[in-house]
C-alpha cells in the first residue's frame, strides 16, 4: 500500500539514540570535571539520574521533561547543595555538543527518502523534545532539506500518544489519517498514538530490540513491522 504522507519519529527511528546519548553523557562528565567538578562515573550517572527523576516527575508530558539543561540544573544543585547555573549550562552544552557528534543515519534511510521523494510522498517529522535540539538534529544529519514538515512536542504543547502532534502534521499537511502512515520504535508513543488517530503505524527499532506482538496490547500493535528501514519501501513508497 502507498501513502501520500509518511510521518516519521526521529529518535532511535531515523538514527541510533543509546550510542549518542552515551557520548553526550561522556562530554558532559568532561565538561563538570573541566570545572573542578571530582567525579567518577557511578557518581555522574547518580547526578544525572537524580536531575532526570526530579524533571520527569514534575514536568512529564512535557518538552521540558527532556530537558538536559534541566537535568544538569536539578542535579548539581542536589550534589553540590547549591544552584550552579554555570555548570548546569556547560553540562548541557557540552552533553548535546557530544550528542551530535555522534550521530549517523540508520542504514536505509537516505534511500527511503529518494524513493518517497520520487513517489510524491510529503515527509514529516513528528517528535517529542524541544524544537531547537530537533532542528540541531535533522541539521546534523543532513536531511532537513529532505523534510516538508517537523511538528515538536514543544510547539503544539503535547506530547506524543496525545492525538495533537500528530493531528497538527496531518493538518499542515492536509492529509486525512487514512492517507498517512506513522514510523516510530516506541510502542506506546508512536504506535500507540497512531493508532488512536486512524493512522497505519510501522515499527522500526534502531537498536533492533522490538518487543513481539505477544508481549503488547492491542492498541500497542502496529500495522507493519520493519525488520530494516529499507523495508518501508515497499510498504509506503
Amino acid at each position: 500500500m502507498s501513502y501520500e504522507a509518511v510521518l516519521f519519529d526521529l529518535d532511535n527511528t531515523l538514527y541510533p539514540y543509546a550510542p549518542c546519548n552515551e557520548a553526550g553523557k561522556r562530554a558532559a562528565l568532561d565538561a563538570l570535571r573541566e570545572r573542578g567538578y571530582e567525579l567518577d562515573r557511578a557518581a555522574f550517572d547518580d547526578l544525572y539520574a537524580t536531575g532526570r527523576r526530579e524533571t520527569k516527575r514534575e514536568t512529564g508530558g512535557t518538552a521540558a521533561s527532556h530537558s538536559r539543561h534541566v537535568y544538569f540544573k536539578r542535579g548539581l544543585s542536589r550534589h553540590a547543595g547549591e544552584p550552579d547555573p554555570a555548570g548546569a549550562l556547560a553540562a548541557g552544552d557540552a552533553y548535546w555538543n557530544g550528542y551530535l557528534a555522534e550521530m549517523s543515519l540508520c542504514d536505509g534511510v537516505e534511500a527511503v527518502l529518494d524513493a518517497l521523494d520520487a513517489a510524491g510522498t510529503d515527509v514529516a517529522v513528528v517528535t517529542n523534545l524541544t524544537t531547537r535540539v530537533q532542528l540541531r538534529k535533522l541539521v546534523r544529519l543532513g536531511i532537513d532539506d529532505r523534510i516538508d514538515l517537523l511538528v515538536t512536542s514543544e510547539e503544539v504543547g503535547r506530547e506524543k500518544p496525545s492525538a495533537l502532534p500528530f493531528t497538527s502534521a496531518l493538518a499542515e499537511l492536509d492529509r486525512r489519517p487514512s492517507e498517512a502512515l506513522a514510523v516510530g520504535d516506541n510502542v506506546e508513543t508512536d504506535v500507540a498514538g497512531a493508532n488512536a488517530v486512524g493512522l497505519d503505524s510501522a515499527l522500526f527499532v534502531a537498536d533492533g530490540d522490538a518487543p513481539a506482538d505477544a508481549e503488547l496490547s492491542e492498541r500497542q500493535r502496529p500495522d507493519h513491522r520493519l525488520d530494516a528501514f529499507a523495508d518501508l519501501t515497499e510498504v509506503a513508497a
